[in-house]
């Protein structure tokens, strides 16, 4: 920060902390400067770990409930816990690193310590984004940073532009999602060192990846969080969560839970150099406020980025649209979100169920039609799933802003065992299905392995104590209950056990698979198609461009989306034309979206049928075009006029006429 805080002293001749809480080192070696909020104790102490034992060291008590002073004892590597008047020693609530868990000594860390090469990145700007969701601790064989980064090579050569972390604050346990987290300013000592961490954005910067983290602000985790010794006003007394204790952002002394928050999206920004947010179920995020949290959360994170672009995606179950329209267009100025109603149509067509959440999605043409010209199917309508209105209107909203996907982690778990969308429907058909989602306007998101096919399953892993696993696991079962097929007795049975290790081990990804067989196809495929969205100046166009995108139903499952070029004479236009059902012969075909541009004729730049991703070979859909090129033959009457193969996804682009 660039001024002392409000009530803070100056004493140490112009110190000026980082942010308003937690232990920050003074130039020089000359102590460590600690503050903390517990408005409800009239003494707090900092208990220094010593080889020898422990000392005490009181700190001065400020304005707002807060109390701050330097140890001059103290450095970088210190470990220690603060002491509550009439109570016992507990973390730091804003410790940036805890070496034991959360329930042990906080250590001091001093990120300006760390030698960063990543002075000319940009950031990441919002078009022409594809993320890539990453597990730290099973996304590789060791589970850690150092582990992960001997990969990052690969996915900067198989397309992908940002990984986006699954939460790394530190959780109670030694294996879990990290949806729990606790001590919200620590990366978790599971996956390595706070170093670790940035040595591991730092070379991702250097391959030309962004990074993205997620993080929780709905709510606190059930074990190891002890701010409610702090203050009773850490916790709100409005709102509730279906996951725990919810933070409070607009009850009696919100300010400083607020500015906790703040302070924690904006030291991911500046200690860890991390391209921006990924906001986890913006929905829980409670605040009745005049200006909303997550309006100023967006302002916070761009200004300690500095010149470097960033980008908050949010996660909004009711999809919410406001959350991504611009402030001065009366939203609150984020800049992607999820969009759900894409995923559930596609996996409606590639299992053919249409339980629980699935319920008010058909998988027909026109959902997939409306999505990428809209985005949000539902934007107000009647959701009969959950007996209310979903959505709000979004047809302003530009496509890159909504983030498409076939698998993430919760929809993978939600599978039952866990199993990935390739292994739950035809080849050809997931097939089709990823060429449709990384071709589409809208921004895509790859869920790790899924560009290789992976084996591995992904289910719902969680290291809690006895007496909280029995509870989790039962709320597991509970939740998959509303997909009928699993409430059965004979599936409830084979749900995984979130607490057992082997749940969390059977997870990790084994990356050699990608070297052989139909594994290696995926790779190829994924990699090609990455290459086409990322290469193709109207691919690119229509990322931008509401109206570069128009769409139209061929069939209960085939459509065809054309994407207008800049050029504005057709001449490069481009023409996705997908059969999600079995072959379908169009004769006549009086849909003008077909028709080639003048003098021209229709050439294929990609197939989900190339044989070299495991296809059957591609047939060029117009059927008069395709008999002009077989030598010999006349020209049948009467013929299709245009043939779509089964299950196919192809990319056309105008090519000379015959």
């Amino acid at each position: 920060m660039d001024a002392p805080l409000a009530g803070y002293r100056s004493d140490f001749q112009n110190f000026k902390r980082r942010l308003p809480v937690g232990a920050e080192c003074l130039p020089n070696g000359r102590g460590v400067h600690f503050r903390v909020w517990a408005p409800r104790r009239e003494r707090v102490e900092v208990l220094i770990e010593t080889p020898h034992g422990h000392t005490l060291h009181e700190l001065e008590p400020q304005a707002g409930g807060y109390h701050a002073g330097v140890v001059e004892a103290a450095h970088a590597g210190t470990r220690y816990k603060l002491k509550l008047a009439g109570g016992e020693a507990y973390p730091d609530p804003a410790s940036r690193y805890q070496p034991e868990g959360p329930h042990g000594p906080s250590e001091v860390v001093d990120p300006a310590a760390y030698n960063w090469s990543d002075e000319a990145w940009p950031g990441l700007p919002l078009h022409g984004q594809v993320i890539y969701e990453l597990h730290v601790g099973s996304y590789t064989g060791p589970g850690t940073w150092a582990a992960a980064r001997q990969q990052l090579a690969t996915l900067a050569a198989l397309g992908v532009t940002a990984i986006e972390l699954m939460p790394v604050a530190e959780f109670a346990g030694s294996y879990g999602w990290g949806y729990d987290g606790v001590c919200w300013f620590a990366p978790t000592r599971l996956y390595g060192r706070p170093d670790d961490f940035r040595a591991f954005v730092d070379h991702a910067h250097a391959m030309g990846l962004g990074v993205l983290l997620d993080v929780v602000y709905n709510h606190y985790g059930p074990e190891g969080c002890y701010l409610r010794e702090f203050s009773e006003d850490y916790f709100s007394k409005r709102h509730g969560s279906e996951w725990g204790e919810t933070p409070n952002f607009d009850g009696p002394q919100a300010d400083a839970v607020r500015e906790m928050v703040l302070a924690n999206a904006a030291h991911w920004v500046e200690e860890y150099h991390l391209d921006g947010l990924r906001l986890d179920a913006t929905q829980g995020i409670h605040d009745d406020s005049e200006t909303h949290l997550l309006q100023e959360l967006g302002q916070r994170v761009r200004q300690a980025a500095g010149h470097r672009a960033t980008l908050i995606v949010n996660e909004n179950e009711p999809q919410q649209a406001s959350l991504v329209r611009p402030v001065e267009r009366g939203g609150i100025g984020l800049d992607m979100i999820w969009n759900d109603d894409w995923h559930h149509s596609a996996m409606v067509v590639a299992t053919a169920q249409d339980e629980a959440y699935y319920t008010d999605y058909r998988g027909h043409a026109q959902e997939f039609v409306s999505a990428a010209r809209h985005g949000f199917l539902y934007q107000g309508q009647w959701y009969r799933w959950q007996g209310r209105r979903r959505g709000s209107p979004a047809l302003d909203i530009e496509p890159a802003r909504f983030v498409h996907f076939l698998q993430n982690h919760d929809q993978v778990a939600n599978s039952g065992c866990g199993e990935r969308g390739h292994l739950q429907t035809s080849p050809a058909l997931w097939r089709a299905l990823t060429g449709l989602l990384l071709l589409g306007p809208q921004t895509p998101l790859l869920f790790q392995g899924q560009e290789f096919a992976s084996s591995a399953p992904f289910v719902y892993f969680a290291d809690h104590p006895a007496t909280l696993a029995p509870q989790v696991a039962q709320g597991r079962r509970d939740f998959m209950a509303q997909f009928a097929h699993l409430a059965q007795p004979d599936m409830q049975a084979r749900l995984s056990e979130p607490a057992r290790r082997a749940t969390f081990e059977r997870c990790k990804l084994d990356h050699h698979q990608r070297e052989s067989g139909p594994h290696r196809q995926a790779w190829e495929m994924h990699r090609d198609l990455l290459r086409l969205r990322r290469e193709d100046a109207t691919l690119r166009h229509a990322q931008r461009e509401r109206h570069a995108t128009d769409g139209a139903v061929l069939g209960d499952e085939a459509f065809v989306l054309r994407f207008f070029g800049e050029h504005g004479d057709g001449s490069d236009d481009r023409l996705l034309v997908v059969n999600l059902g079995r072959a379908l012969h169009l004769d006549p075909a009086p849909e003008p979206l077909l028709a080639p541009p003048e003098s021209c004729a229709w050439r294929v730049l990609w197939s989900s049928q190339d044989p070299r991703h495991g296809g059957i070979g591609s047939l060029l859909p117009d059927a008069a075009e395709q008999d002009r090129v077989i030598p010999g033959r006349e020209l049948p009457r009467p013929f299709d006029n245009w043939r779509l193969q089964g299950e196919t996804t192809l990319l056309l682009a105008p090519g000379r006429a015959a």
